[in-house]
């Protein structure tokens, strides 16, 4: 039978550089918290329980987490340093074999990375995660003997000359056997310059008893590093940002610009994708082949067919548009706007909770809500569908090859016939017929028989 894995998230710090009524660790890195990253991470590694330690604000952060059952959470409620954090967690992992240690202010550490240390860890009770560092100011140096082998962790504040020259450093996380651990963790005590219990003295403890203490290292020192105020937060987003368009780029995605590029989720893309300036991508996006978006643009938790292109200073939010549509410039699709193939979507046009079928146009100005439209429907400029009444919201229906004239108001619930023209400048309350005319002027509504819509000379 395969170890148990145990993981404690240490999350009780208060973050007074953060200059913020908000808990450092829900603090957001590309749309998701701190916090919410490494427990993301965690989960990859399929442990047995994840614990996690809370203290400063401490409410706040269950809230946030509240819908999450596979969570156990543990108060500190006096921060009495990372060695006591993880004593207080000890009891809730009890039948762990191996314990995990990690820190919910460090969001970009990898599962590859815990990967190794965990691997680094199966013939030894202890291995840590180390990293070198061209400045190591403020962090704790890892001291090894003659041998290479680690002997102690010395923090900053109680390091002499020669130590504080030494440039690997302790990124804090850790992994050890439970039983040994919690033997280590009793031992504690907190005779230093912060007069707090220091998770690091452990490896000096294990030392004596004759464990041999292995280290691993990331690919990327910034893999490791931590949070601790707005200026540590904004150059990690741009470096997760970074990774993220470089590996979009080598996959065939056409950034014109990687360094203005952001997504705050999940983005999936075809084949010949091409992304313009500023653009945004929250939650879960899927372009498709040949998609093209212009600059500006915002698009979030939405679904883009192939050949779509996205005119400039667009937002797309929860939206499905079908292959080869056309949408903007300056145009916005709320939740539940669903478009079918060849759908030309144009500026200052809204639309919400609507489906639109193929081939129809709404090019200019106009609002769509709570609306069904046929097959090559054109919708004229300045036409509104009036869909709430000050209580509730109602449906307008639009059957296929409706001409709907400029400066047209449909008042729902209504409906338009198939083949249905409505002249413009109208007001229409009640349905109106297929393949007539419609007006709704100075005069009252009537409906004009015998009617035959213009058509285009050859």
């Amino acid at each position: 039978m395969s170890d148990k894995l145990g993981v404690v998230i240490l999350a009780a710090g208060q973050g007074t550089r953060m200059r913020s009524k908000l808990p450092k660790v829900l603090h957001k890195l590309a749309g998701r918290s701190l916090l919410g990253r490494v427990i993301d991470t965690a989960k990859r590694l399929d442990p047995a329980c994840i614990v996690v330690v809370h203290g400063h604000g401490g409410e706040t952060v269950r809230q946030a987490f509240a819908d999450d059952a596979t969570l156990t959470w543990v108060e500190q409620a006096k921060q009495l340093g990372t060695g006591h954090a993880v004593r207080q967690a000890m009891p809730a992992l009890t039948g762990m074999d191996r314990v995990l240690v990690l820190y919910g202010d460090v969001p970009l550490v990898s599962e590859e990375t815990l990967a190794r240390l965990i691997e680094a860890r199966d013939d030894s009770a202890l291995a840590l995660l180390t990293v070198d560092l061209e400045d190591p100011h403020g962090y704790g140096r890892i001291v090894r003997d003659d041998n290479d082998d680690v002997m102690a962790i010395v923090e900053q504040k109680d390091a002499n000359p020669l130590q504080l020259s030494i440039r690997e450093i302790n990124t804090g996380i850790l992994i050890a056997s439970f039983g040994p651990l919690k033997g280590w963790l009793e031992q504690l005590g907190n005779d230093n310059a912060q007069g707090e219990y220091y998770l690091t003295d452990i490896v000096e403890l294990a030392v004596r008893t004759g464990v041999h203490v292995h280290a691993a290292q990331p690919e990327d020192p910034l893999e490791v590093m931590g949070v601790n105020d707005r200026v540590q937060l904004a150059e990690l987003e741009r470096h997760h940002q970074r990774i993220k368009a470089e590996r979009l780029m080598r996959a065939g995605v056409t950034l014109r610009d990687p360094a203005r590029f952001d997504v705050r989720g999940e983005l999936s893309c075809g084949v010949d994708v091409e992304i313009d300036v500023n653009v945004l991508c929250e939650g879960r996006v899927e372009l498709g082949d040949g998609v093209r978006i212009g600059a500006n643009c915002v698009i979030r938790d939405s679904r883009i067919g192939d050949g779509v292109e996205i005119l400039p200073n667009s937002i797309i939010e929860g939206a499905e548009i079908g292959a080869e549509s056309r949408i903007g410039p300056f145009a916005r699709l709320r939740p539940e706007a669903r478009l079918a193939d060849h759908v030309h979507v144009g500026n200052f046009v809204e639309i919400k909770k609507s489906d639109v079928a193929s081939a129809s146009k709404i090019n200019h100005l106009s609002y769509i809500g709570d609306t069904t439209i046929g097959t090559r429907v054109n919708i004229g400029a300045g036409t509104i569908t009036c869909n709430y009444d000050g209580a509730n919201k109602h449906r307008t229906e639009i059957g296929d090859d409706v001409f709907v004239g400029s400066d047209t108001q449909l008042v729902a619930p209504v409906k338009v016939g198939n083949g249905a023209t409505i002249g413009a400048g109208s007001t229409i309350t009640r349905d109106t017929p297929a393949d007539a005319l419609t007006l709704c002027r100075a005069t009252e509504q009537r409906t004009v028989k015998g009617w035959k819509r213009p058509v285009k000379k050859k």
